[in-house]
């Protein structure tokens, strides 16, 4: 609002609402999506006229494609994205020194673990506006399809064990033990499902009121309902059996097999789970993450809650593998998505900055309460099973954030203070790939003097 000139001959009242309105929150209704999208200085500025009866100019009709096309991007997503990846730049990075804001061995929640709900709810809130409106069903599944099988593919290469770490310098990946899941395959899955829902499950019908916009996407909450059902049904109702795994030892001796002891029904303890249980079957215990977050409990380490060698005592389960983005976890992922959908409808349908914090506000305080509501009644919020109270608070805090985001850079205007979590947000991936999967470092750990040992990593003490 900084920026603003009034028009000449513009109605003085109008700028006694605005010194009166300083965030725009009065914003006249009758306005189209994109330039809702705009930041409010740029949006003021490019309007000769805000009654709804004279001619309105969106954009510059001089302008080029590329300048029109950036400024029609609804910049607090960015942000969001931008703010979530540099979170788990964070996390990655001092996790290991700082244990309040690293994963939580098992239940619990820390700064670690809203990254990947964050991740999935902003995804939600994209496609809303992607597929706001579709020229074919058909095409835009097909798209939907291929941008999914991209990212599962990405997430194999970089996740699957192809890639070295920083103190193993040997490439390639064994298929018998290749990790199939991970973080760009969960993201990839709940990417499709929401996509799928958002091109086939759109009711008919005008949105004026939030009744209207819960009959308009009625399938859609009925597929969450039924994800929802679906992952609690199996998580307190299937019977988990004794199971064993095998741990390497000498290279001259056998593997050393370990028994742990269950035969229950609804645990949700780190031995008898039905996520394990299924990742287990279906996917094969090898194929799962080697270094579960379990392992740094005080049962499982003495360093707790860092990583550390095994008390005396230690239940057979600490050594077994557990992949935090498993099959039935993964239902719940989707659930955070297509939440994060459903804030994006708002953003669609409602014009007015006042009515969408309202109804943004309104579902995001009872995911909060509903969520710490279920953790004190007993279903814990636990982020590697995903559980359904995870679910709600995550999302509730997401949209909270997503909502501060909205009104500090698309209603207020303070856009230049997030540039660079603006610039993060729109290459979010490769950032994602180049930082958090250790690409760049391995690429610099490649250029060594004399012995691959002698690199600039190992000279600043990283990868010893």
């Amino acid at each position: 609002m900084g920026n603003y000139k009034p028009i000449k001959n513009y109605d003085e009242d109008d700028n006694e609402q605005r010194r009166l309105d300083p965030c725009g929150m009065r914003q006249p209704t009758g306005r189209d999506d994109l330039e809702m999208a705009l930041p409010i200085s740029e949006s003021r500025s490019a309007t000769a006229y805000t009654n709804e009866e004279r001619p309105v100019k969106k954009i510059d009709d001089h302008s080029p494609p590329s300048s029109r096309n950036q400024s029609q991007r609804l910049i607090s997503l960015d942000v969001f994205r931008g703010l979530t990846v540099a979170l788990m730049i964070l996390v990655d990075d001092v996790g290991g020194i700082i244990p309040a804001i690293n994963h939580s061995p098992w239940n619990g929640l820390t700064l670690a673990d809203v990254v990947m709900p964050f991740f999935l709810f902003i995804v939600g809130v994209s496609l809303a506006l992607t597929y706001k409106k579709l020229s074919s069903r058909v095409v835009s599944t097909r798209k939907a399809i291929l941008r999914a099988l991209k990212l599962l593919a990405i997430g194999l290469f970089v996740q699957g064990g192809f890639l070295h770490g920083l103190n193993d310098l040997t490439y390639g990946v064994d298929i018998t033990r290749i990790r199939w899941m991970g973080i760009l395959q969960r993201i990839a899955v709940a990417y499709l499902v929401a996509a799928l829902c958002e091109i086939w499950l759109k009711g008919g019908g005008t949105v004026k009121s939030g009744s209207s916009l819960l009959r308009k996407y009625q399938y859609q909450w009925g597929v969450t309902l039924f994800l929802i059902s679906l992952y609690l049904c199996l998580i307190y109702g299937l019977y988990v059996p004794d199971w064993e795994y095998q741990i390497p030892t000498e290279p001259s001796l056998p593997p050393k097999i370990l028994s742990v002891k269950c035969g229950v029904r609804g645990d949700t303890g780190p031995a008898c789970n039905a996520v394990g249980m299924i990742d287990r079957k279906i996917l094969g215990i090898q194929h799962l993450y080697r270094r579960p977050v379990y392992a740094r409990m005080q049962e499982c380490s003495i360093n707790s809650p860092d990583y550390g060698p095994l008390p005396s005592d230690a239940p057979s389960w600490c050594q077994a593998p557990f992949d935090p983005e498993g099959l039935l976890s993964s239902v719940m992922a989707i659930v955070t998505c297509l939440i994060g959908l459903q804030y994006g409808h708002i953003i669609v349908h409602f014009k007015d900055h006042r009515e969408r914090i309202l109804h943004w506000m309104i579902p995001t305080s009872c995911l909060v309460v509903f969520g710490f509501a279920l953790d004190l009644f007993g279903m814990h919020i636990n982020k590697v099973q995903y559980s359904f109270s995870y679910t709600c608070v995550t999302a509730g805090a997401a949209g909270i954030l997503f909502t501060g985001i909205y009104l500090m850079v698309d209603v207020c205007g303070y856009s230049r203070v997030t540039t660079v979590l603006k610039w993060m947000g729109m290459h979010a991936l490769a950032i994602y790939i180049l930082a958090a999967c250790n690409v760049l470092p391995i690429v610099i750990q490649g250029f060594y003097w004399g012995h691959p040992r002698n690199n600039i990593l190992r000279l600043i003490g990283i990868g010893t």
